[in-house]
């Protein structure tokens, strides 16, 4: 299982299989060959002129086909590209008879073209390989028999066996087995994960040193795999604000150099500056120097190839203009709960205050909090559980955002929460705990205060290197917005190093405090769990949700998924973002700068056709090569 069989006799290898799999890059071979032989047997004084002209008909015929398809069919739209001005551009080279100019051009144009799309596709196929990684069959077991079955074919609550080494063929729980599992594929994670029965597994990744027994939880099309590959996929068709000035500019810029190019044709040789050959010479010279390919290009080469090595470190960026925006964050927000600590709270007190012992404190919060799925309803069931002790039932369990729970145990009134819900006295240890850092739930029957309960949750170990990464980075204010109580918050700050803490934030505050921040500050980023804070990720300039590799509203909601549970991966994140800023800005200058130089010396006369044909084209490829080089980009850790 997990090797897929290629059969096909007919698949192509080397370099002859990938001409002959690129009809663009065959045809343009075949105008550079069909013109280099028309040059050669021109020199020779027996060959008749007319086989040379003959071979660069050909020639332009081979090297503008693609070119005029697309350019006169858009023309006809009244689009005008840059397919029509190197077609217009070369039959007016035709006209004057310079035939071998005018086949170099369309020669070079659809090589550069040709090579441009090979090296787009290469970026794309960083994306498309990770469709490949989800094996093609998997093993289920029937009747007490293995048998292979196609991965499509696997039905949610299906047991798959998964041996030693072997890819996973969907997501899935382990109900059986355990080891660990490389997740790099989907997380981006640099070690293997030990898992145990109970555990999610992703499609994709792969199995350590143990057979597991999974049970399908998703059909192969809506795995987390599956449904990153998707995501990726059309982030590459929303465009970045950058790509999106270039095409606007180009829409406005084609017209007003067919235009310009009229009057270049026409007014010198009227006002007597130069002979028609010359001024119309000129005139296409300045067509092939104004042609914008590489300005259209510098940005979709870094774009694309920025979202491929973020996807291949487990970032999920749904959009050009976030991959943008992460550059340009002056300052970055944190939820607290899972993002800059673990969410794994342990009960570290339990003080009666009521008269009641430790037990029935406990028995009595666990009541209500057990139709929770809240981190702090699961420490004080898992605690609870831990003692021996009997859950009661309780009724008309009530969730109050931001404050606490309320239900009835025993026909009595039960509230558990903070102070929003319930009042502790005078004498209640809670401030002192809350100084150390710790999260406390105040238990409350029938109007009576029972008593508090302790939890911490600890800062994850990668919490503060990722933080003062941030800073090094240039992010000149890293903020803490939590619903805890101050003392919590202000203690759990310290201690990775965040700048600012805003606590005891309902939904809506989080909301309010993005937008000040936004405001103070300027580009703003929100990192929490996807799920609370929803609506201040999609307020954030940029949403990041950390550890979405397992959630569905997560992987959704955000602007940037962080697939693993690792806050490190942020920095890689602002790292790359601020590369692919540099790499755009690059290729515009470079693209511009050898738009300008071309035209000043078509305008005066300096540069022909020829040469102005060669440097613009090979200004096309080097933005597009510049734009690939983020695809080798290192991950370094925090």
């Amino acid at each position: 299982m997990g090797h897929t069989t290629h059969t096909n006799t007919e698949t192509r290898t080397g370099w002859a299989g990938r001409i002959a799999d690129q009809p663009e890059l065959a045809r343009a071979i075949s105008s550079g060959v069909l013109l280099a032989v028309g040059v050669l047997l021109a020199q020779v004084p027996t060959v008749p002129s007319a086989i040379p002209l003959v071979l660069y008909a050909g020639a332009l015929l081979s090297g503008g086909y693609d070119a005029a398809r697309h350019g006169i069919g858009a023309a006809l739209h009244l689009h005008f590209d840059i397919d029509l001005l190197m077609v217009v551009a070369a039959a007016g080279a035709v006209t004057l008879g310079a035939v071998a100019e005018g086949a170099l051009l369309l020669f070079l144009f659809s090589l550069g073209h040709a090579l441009e799309h090979m090296a787009m596709d290469h970026a794309r196929k960083a994306i498309s390989d990770l469709g490949e990684l989800t094996p093609s069959t998997a093993r289920v077991v029937d009747e007490g028999q293995e048998r292979e079955v196609s991965v499509e074919d696997l039905s949610i609550g299906t047991t798959v066996v998964v041996r030693a080494g072997e890819r996973l063929p969907a997501d899935g729980e382990i109900v059986r087995g355990s080891g660990a599992v490389d997740q790099a594929p989907v997380t981006g994670e640099s070690v293997p994960v030990d898992k145990e029965p109970g555990d999610t597994v992703f499609a994709g990744t792969v199995n350590g040193n143990s057979t597991l027994h999974v049970s399908v939880t998703r059909r192969a099309e809506d795995s987390t795999l599956a449904r990153v590959i998707q995501m990726v996929s059309e982030a590459e068709s929303q465009r970045a604000p950058s790509q999106r000035f270039t095409e606007r500019f180009t829409r406005v810029f084609v017209p007003i150099v067919l235009v310009a190019v009229v009057a270049l044709i026409a007014i010198p040789p009227l006002v007597g500056l130069l002979p028609f050959r010359d001024a119309f010479l000129r005139a296409m010279t300045v067509l092939v120097a104004t042609s914008p390919c590489a300005l259209a290009i510098a940005t979709p080469a870094a774009v694309l190839s920025g979202i491929a090595r973020a996807a291949r470190a487990g970032i999920l960026m749904k959009g050009g203009v976030h991959l943008e925006n992460l550059g340009s964050l002056g300052v970055v927000a944190f939820d607290k709960t899972g993002t800059i600590t673990a969410g794994q709270f342990t009960v570290t007190d339990v003080l009666p205050g009521g008269g009641e012992s430790r037990e029935a404190l406990l028995q009595v919060a666990a009541a209500v909090e057990a139709g929770s799925s809240h981190p702090l309803a699961e420490a004080v069931i898992a605690e609870v559980r831990r003692a021996g002790l009997a859950l009661t039932p309780a009724e008309d369990v009530r969730t109050v955002g931001g404050s606490g729970i309320s239900g009835s145990v025993d026909g009595r009134a039960v509230r558990v929460g903070n102070r929003r819900m319930v009042t502790p006295p005078e004498d209640s240890p809670v401030d002192h705990l809350q100084a150390d850092g710790k999260t406390c739930m105040l238990v409350e029957r029938d109007g009576e205060y029972l008593g508090v309960i302790a939890l911490r949750d600890e800062a994850r170990t990668d919490a503060a290197p990722a933080i003062a990464r941030l800073k090094r980075l240039g992010i000149s204010r890293t903020v803490l917005v939590t619903g805890d109580t101050r003392a919590t918050a202000e203690a759990i700050a310290a201690g990775v190093g965040i700048d600012e803490c805003r606590p005891e934030q309902l939904p809506e505050d989080k909301v309010a405090a993005v937008e000040d921040l936004a405001e103070r500050h300027g580009a703003v980023a929100m990192v929490g769990d996807g799920v609370n804070d929803a609506p201040a990720l999609a307020r954030a300039t940029v949403g990041i949700a950390m550890g979405a590799g397992g959630t569905d509203v997560a992987l959704e909601s955000a602007d940037v998924a962080l697939m693993a549970d690792e806050l490190g991966k942020l920095g890689f994140a602002v790292e790359l973002s601020r590369r692919a800023r540099r790499t755009i800005v690059q290729n515009l200058v470079i693209s511009l700068g050898v738009m300008g130089l071309l035209l000043v010396a078509a305008i005066t006369g300096v540069a022909s056709i020829g040469p102005a044909i060669v440097v613009h084209e090979g200004s096309t490829l080097v933005v597009v090569a510049n734009g690939l080089r983020l695809l080798g980009m290192k991950e370094t850790r925090s």
